[in-house]
């Protein structure tokens, strides 16, 4: 990381914006084609969850390459300077990392990830429908590695 004195070393402030943030963004990358989309999204500490439909972009993405990078970003403001605009700038936490991601297959696997995107987003575990879960792909992002950034807001700049 350039920016050393914006960086957050600590995996417990890191995991905090990961349970607050609510997408994730996740890049694929093929044949010198790169990917990225908005994704809801479960984590358990060690692995991020997804889920997907039974065919698609990113189906086709994750059969040509399993490594993934992901995005998260909390607190975001953006900050005005009156007389300036060159020194615009946003406040935010931020999260970026790397992983494997495999599918799951077993239907207790399966049930346990959509439940951790299920917890989330409401807090609780939920009893999945079977029909559910036969017709969702659900998958397990090994993390990897992660880097936390962040920017404080400035006492002379206004916000919205």
């Amino acid at each position: 990381m350039r920016r050393r004195d914006k960086e957050i070393v600590s995996r417990e402030e890191i995991d905090a914006i990961i349970r607050s943030a609510e997408v994730c963004r996740l890049a694929f990358a093929a044949d010198n084609e790169p990917y990225l989309v908005p994704v809801s999204f479960g984590y358990d500490g060690e692995a991020l969850y997804i889920h997907t439909a039974k065919t698609g972009r990113k189906i086709d993405f994750i059969e040509r390459n399993n490594r993934v990078c992901f995005e998260f970003e909390t607190n975001v403001r953006l900050l005005r300077d009156q007389h300036d605009a060159c020194k615009w700038t946003f406040t935010f936490k931020s999260v970026i990392g790397y992983g494997t991601i495999a599918e799951l297959t077993a239907i207790e696997e399966k049930s346990l990830g959509l439940n951790r995107i299920m917890d989330h987003y409401s807090g609780r575990d939920w009893t999945i429908e079977p029909t559910a879960v036969a017709t969702t792909r659900v998958w397990r992002i090994a993390v990897e590695s992660v880097t936390g950034k962040f920017s404080e807001e400035k006492p002379e700049f206004e916000t919205e």
